[in-house]
């Protein structure tokens, strides 16, 4: 009995609390892995076919060796069977289908046994070392942690964080940042994700969120909750511009962001290597915060398209390049604060854009309606632009224009409902020309124009249009306000019919309609079990 394990099962208890603590793991972890690779060298001595078990006792390091075998009344498996007579013989009151214990000696563990059993413990503490390192950093995401720069692999930085690693990738690194083996760096926990080479924890020092998190740290009123930053964005290493509101009437934001001398925002600064911050008060009205996310630039009008999101900004000439910024930096990172599309125009500008949408609509009203450029240009400085305005406006609005009577509005709204009707029926033979099936057509909120377009994006059948998610059918296309050259990308698109303004509520009824034909043949709950099978 005196083998390798029972001569030295000290050994195994000290290696057991050596590994645990080291790896900052159960030591109960280390002990079941133990007996597994006790367990497959005592297999591959005894025969792999035999159910071998083995205990190690965590206090005494004794170690226990059995196999476990069924009591039968005739043995077709000598592995793991036995007869009733060889059975009473190790207890006594065994019966047919017990289970039973049969001890083995302990193995003496030769050099391959010793490797295997060595690869099975490394295996077994390195999943339960992953496991940890996943449960202590999978709630810590946008936390600040603090490690050294271990290695620079292919331009990605992989931080030693004490008892894990994480890794900034290059498009999470600040532009031009040199980071040296050794060097203490500072991040934000962006995501942990479990995979299969163990938990990959990603840092970033170019997100936004570092940057308030680096204001929460310098500014006491932004941890105490006094002070909340709304809205951030960056350009890393150039340019910042964070969005800031007081709930104390008596604290400026702006001020405690700054500090005196300026002295919590350079600490804010050195920390992002000299990237400049813009700390700009946060206002609910859209307008008021547009005007001063461009700052510097003095803005002298803002029109905001709900619907389109867009913002239209106009600046004087002399304040354009100023509004706009040195390749387009400053009003994109007003653009990411305020989560809106901002055009700059110079006041000529917009008097031209205006000019000319005018003349588009007064044209087309001429064209549509019927009428002379007079009637149809006073349409136009009233506030119409579309025929589905004139056509649906209440009566007496269209009537109290001055110079039009109940009359003339009957018979301009006469004209413009039959102006649709002709647009509409044009639209539905250029559809039917493209092989749209008359089916779309029932379904609720699609017009015929919208049909064409889907026409054009190659929809044609029920199950075209079924197949999309609602995003893909109704989504508004997004701009790229990215650093660098604009490349456009798959989710900047839009949907099919992003256009149109269509609601997500409005897209899922559509989709839903489409799909309702794929169910139309599957009975009814209970209506297959309750038909009688010889019909």
């Amino acid at each position: 009995m005196a083998t390798a394990i029972s001569a030295n099962k000290a050994e195994l208890l000290a290696i057991a609390n050596s590994v645990a603590s080291e790896k900052m793991i159960d030591k109960g972890i280390v002990i079941e892995a133990i007996e597994e690779a006790i367990q497959r060298a005592a297999r591959a001595r005894y025969g792999a076919e035999n159910d071998i078990r083995a205990k190690l006792d965590p206090q005494t390091g004794d170690l226990r060796l059995w196999r476990v075998v069924e009591v039968v009344e005739t043995v077709e498996d000598y592995f793991k069977q036995v007869d009733l007579a060889a059975a009473q013989k190790l207890q006594k009151d065994a019966k047919i289908g017990d289970f039973i214990v049969d001890p083995l000696p302990a193995v003496d563990l030769g050099r391959i046994d010793a490797q295997s059993a060595k690869q099975v413990i490394f295996q077994k503490v390195r999943e339960a070392d992953r496991e940890r390192q996943y449960e202590e950093f999978k709630d810590r995401a946008n936390e600040i942690i603090t490690g050294v720069v271990k290695s620079v692999e292919f331009g990605h930085i992989v931080v030693n964080l004490g008892r894990a690693e994480g890794v900034i990738r290059r498009d999470q690194q600040i532009p031009r940042e040199l980071m040296r083996v050794g060097d203490r760096v500072r991040a934000i926990i962006l995501s942990v994700r479990r995979e299969n080479r163990g938990p990959q924890i990603f840092l970033s020092r170019a997100h936004p969120e570092f940057m308030k998190k680096l204001f929460a740290q310098e500014v006491p009123e932004i941890y105490d909750g006094i002070i909340e930053i709304k809205a951030a964005a960056r350009d890393p290493g150039s340019r910042a511009k964070i969005g800031v509101i007081s709930y104390d009437g008596s604290i400026d934001p702006v001020g405690a962001c700054v500090g005196m001398k300026g002295s919590r925002v350079q600490a804010v600064v050195q920390e992002m290597q000299g990237e400049k911050i813009d700390i700009i008060p946060w206002s609910e009205d859209t307008a008021t915060f547009v005007v001063n996310a461009l700052q510097p630039a003095t803005v002298q009008r803002v029109v905001i398209d709900e619907d389109d999101g867009r913002i239209e900004v106009v600046v004087p000439d002399d304040q354009l390049s100023l509004a706009i910024g040195r390749r387009g930096q400053n009003v994109r990172l007003a653009s990411q604060l305020t989560g809106s599309q901002i055009d700059i125009m110079t006041e000529a500008d917009a008097s031209e854009k205006r000019q000319r949408e005018f003349v588009e609509r007064s044209t087309m009203f001429q064209e549509e309606l019927d009428v002379d450029e007079t009637l149809a240009q006073l349409l136009v400085a009233e506030g119409f632009g579309e025929l589905e305005e004139v056509a649906y406006v209440p009566l007496d609005e269209l009537a109290g224009i001055e110079g039009f009577d109940e009359e003339l509005a009957q018979e301009l709204q006469s004209r413009a409902t039959e102006a649709l009707e002709r647009r509409e029926e044009a639209a539905r033979q250029e559809r039917r020309g493209m092989g749209v099936e008359d089916d779309l057509a029932e379904l609720p909120h699609l017009t015929e124009a919208m049909l064409v377009t889907l026409g054009k994006a190659g929809i044609k059948t029920l199950d075209d249009l079924a197949d999309l998610a609602t995003d893909e059918l109704i989504a508004k296309k997004r701009q790229d306000n990215r650093r660098g050259p604009a490349r456009e990308r798959p989710e900047d698109k839009g949907g099919v019919l992003g256009e149109y303004g269509l609601s997500e509520e409005q897209g899922n009824e559509i989709i839903m309609a489409a799909r309702a034909h794929w169910f139309e043949d599957e009975p009814a709950t209970g209506e297959a079990a309750d038909a009688d099978p010889a019909q």
